[in-house]
């Protein structure tokens, strides 16, 4: 019978940060109200200059933590990008772009 059975730590079956089992961005922003001695979500939401709804949408794993927010989160807390990245559960070595970013867009004033 264990033979059938399949742990969660074999392969994953998504490469999605919000499908990743450690993902938890409730630690990070727990860890900068602390690092920051902040009372509550809305004190970080001043902080970091973002809408109170953004922190509870994060909170809610509706809206992941992008990269221009993570630059302030380092800004006001002097913690690395590594770090914080580490709080929240992301372990990925590297971030991969689509190399459709990099393609120009097809003009119309070819022909």
């Amino acid at each position: 019978m264990m033979d059938d059975m399949t742990t969660q730590t074999d392969k994953p079956t998504s490469n999605r940060l919000a499908d990743q089992l450690a993902y938890d961005p409730n630690n990070l922003l727990d860890s900068l109200i602390e690092k920051l001695n902040l009372k509550n979500d809305a004190a970080l939401s001043r902080a970091l200059e973002v809408a109170p709804p953004v922190i509870s949408k994060i909170r809610h794993r509706r809206l992941p933590v992008g990269a221009s927010l993570l630059i302030r989160m380092h800004e006001i807390s002097d913690l690395s990008i590594k770090d914080l990245r580490i709080l929240m559960g992301d372990r990925r070595d590297k971030f991969r772009i689509s190399d459709k970013q990099f393609k120009p867009k097809d003009d119309k004033s070819e022909d």
